[in-house]
């Protein structure tokens, strides 16, 4: 799910640049596509953890 709204505003992103928006919008997107980039991370990051810490409890 998240991974579908990063790739979204990665093409939203992409197509301003490529059509010469105005920086403001540029850097709208670019700050939203860098905010879902990092609850991507934070998301794998605690699955992660999560998968840790039940395994050191079935030692």
């Amino acid at each position: 799910m998240i991974t579908e709204k990063i790739m979204k505003l990665r093409e939203k992103l992409d197509e301003l640049i490529n059509s010469n928006a105005d920086y403001e919008s540029i850097y709208h997107v670019s700050t939203e596509l860098d905010k879902l980039i990092l609850d991507y991370y934070k998301e794998r990051n605690e699955m992660v953890l999560k998968k840790l810490i039940k395994k050191e409890g079935n030692v």
